[in-house]
């Protein structure tokens, strides 16, 4: 006989929820017309789920988005960096701890002490029909971050194929929840067609019908909640083998509008909004930012990733900035409102001459009207390069602090993380760094402010 088997999926939401009621609604809907005519369903989830940039994540450090998981009625998700590296070891740790789902990764694991009782490197679901569909996954190779944070990672590739090879045994089919981007799915395909399929993320790339690249089929979702996809698969019982899959793209803004949606909405802002609008410190007068010069905030801020890092100098872009600090009582809303971004500081070591060389491209004029996205950015545009205890004067000597730099000692600079994968200075990307987590912007100047203003 001839089995279908359907499969919803996301992917990188990233705590975008405006399509979220309808689509949970029509899966739901869907999955329950499947069941009454006896074909077997499952919702997955590839990672990236929430992200700290929305105040109702923020405000519930992740745990909003497990209940919006549940409710959804999810089978098995994975990690996405987003939840792997934004959160502390605790509340990583935590995470899942009310979870209904399976929650899969193999390669990544507790440094000390055990894994939490959530994580697991497969699980393997039965349909109806007695099918069993082995689910693997793993994240993006984020080793340094994880290792800072006290989890340690294994070789994403190698791991996948191994447990592909072991589940082959036991299951009729294999398939891959990876949060590992395009590049790695498709060497992945390549070098382990025994995976049936791949579920893709990470990069937010787009597959309308999917990429068959090796025999193993390849999704990708795009990002935002702007799809879900929707895979089918006939498996052939007689011959245990898969006769077709198929996997599409259902456009979720296409779908029909559900009761009370933007109500639904409202109430998760609201929620964030209570948790969020709590005082935190006192200012005498207002902060003005600036995209394209110096300001007021940009003093400030200096000041407290140069105390916080214990750096010689700083540097950082304009457009991180996305409001002014208010005159009056500071909530950490106000301090979201201003740092959404999941962005970490790190210090790197630099001799003389390569201090010169970041000063030079520090001046590049076409940074400062960047449209930036990605890189943990989320604010509109990239905005002037910004540069404080390091500077170079008209016989292009380095000063530090005021005082010529000597040439034969080693300075710290403390930058964004962003700034450390090698788009803006390729020679952050292999200089001697520490990051420092795993405090976001935001929270390094709520420390700072609490001691500041009560001078």
């Amino acid at each position: 006989m001839l089995e279908k088997i359907h499969i919803f999926h996301t992917n990188d939401l990233h705590s975008h929820f405006k399509y979220w009621p309808r689509m949970q609604s029509y899966v739901k809907e869907k999955r329950a017309q499947f069941a009454a005519i006896g074909e077997t369903s499952y919702l997955f989830d590839v990672g990236d789920h929430l992200d700290r940039s929305n105040i109702y994540t923020e405000a519930t450090i992740g745990q909003g988005n497990i209940q919006l998981l549940n409710e959804a009625g999810y089978d098995v998700v994975t990690i996405g960096n987003n939840e792997g590296i934004t959160l502390s070891h605790d509340e990583l740790y935590h995470l899942y701890d009310e979870a209904t789902f399976d929650v899969v990764v193999a390669n990544v694991h507790a440094s000390l002490g055990d894994n939490p009782t959530w994580m697991k490197p497969y699980v393997v679901l039965t349909t109806t029909h007695g099918t069993k569909i082995a689910v693997i996954a793993a994240t993006a190779m984020f080793e340094i971050y994880y290792k800072e944070l006290n989890w340690q990672m294994d070789e994403a590739r190698s791991t996948l194929i191994r447990l592909t090879l072991q589940l082959r045994k036991e299951a009729d089919i294999v398939v891959c929840l990876s949060h590992l981007g395009i590049t790695e799915d498709e060497l992945l395909a390549e070098e382990c067609p025994d995976i049936d399929v791949i579920f893709g993320s990470h990069t937010h790339h787009v597959f309308p019908n999917g990429k068959l690249v090796n025999g193993v089929l390849l999704t990708g979702g795009g990002k935002y909640g702007q799809f879900t996809g929707y895979l089918v698969v006939e498996y052939d019982k007689k011959t245990r083998k898969i006769v077709e899959k198929k996997d599409t793209l259902i456009h979720n803004k296409d779908l029909p509008e559900v009761e009370n949606e933007q109500e639904i909405l409202f109430s998760f802002e609201e929620k964030a909004t209570r948790l969020l609008d709590k005082p935190i410190f006192k200012t005498e007068k207002s902060y003005n930012k600036e995209w394209f010069h110096y300001s007021q905030l940009s003093h400030l801020f200096a000041q407290a990733i140069l105390e916080k890092s214990g750096a010689d100098g700083a540097l950082f872009n304009a457009g991180i900035f996305l409001d002014s600090l208010p005159k009056g009582i500071v909530t950490a809303l106000d301090l979201h409102k201003i740092f959404p971004h999941p962005i970490n500081l790190c210090t790197i070591e630099l001799s003389v001459s390569e201090l010169k060389e970041i000063l030079v491209q520090s001046k590049n004029e076409e940074w400062p009207y960047i449209e930036l996205k990605g890189l943990g950015f989320r604010g509109v545009i990239f905005g002037k390069m910004l540069l404080y205890g390091f500077a170079m004067n008209d016989d292009r000597q380095i000063l530090v602090n005021g005082k010529i730099a000597d040439s034969d000692r080693i300075y710290k600079l403390v930058t964004l993380d962003m700034f450390t994968f090698g788009y803006f200075y390729p020679s952050f990307k292999y200089a001697k760094k520490k990051y420092i987590l795993p405090d976001f912007l935001r929270n390094i100047m709520l420390d700072y402010g609490q001691r500041f203003f009560k001078q």
